[in-house]
């Protein structure tokens, strides 16, 4: 079961990021994989803030902000 929620969270993600050059799609993709509660937990976030009102792109960009931090650390 891990293998197969593995492949689709990737099959996703690759979805979402179609304009990405591969090598950064292959960066994120390795990031998703080290911290995937990490990445749960902004995409919670990024939905609660949706709901609220907010465009994709603005929760986001408001998101990622506000964990600029550890999406730096994660990126080392």
């Amino acid at each position: 079961m891990g293998m197969f929620k593995n492949f689709m969270l990737k099959q996703m993600l690759k979805s979402k990021m179609k304009g990405m050059p591969e090598a950064q799609q292959n960066m994120m993709l390795a990031m998703v994989e080290k911290n995937p509660d990490f990445f749960k937990k902004i995409g919670e976030e990024v939905e609660a803030k949706k709901k609220s009102g907010k465009d994709e792109m603005s929760a986001t960009m408001e998101v990622m902000r506000q964990h600029q931090a550890e999406f730096q650390n994660l990126m080392r």
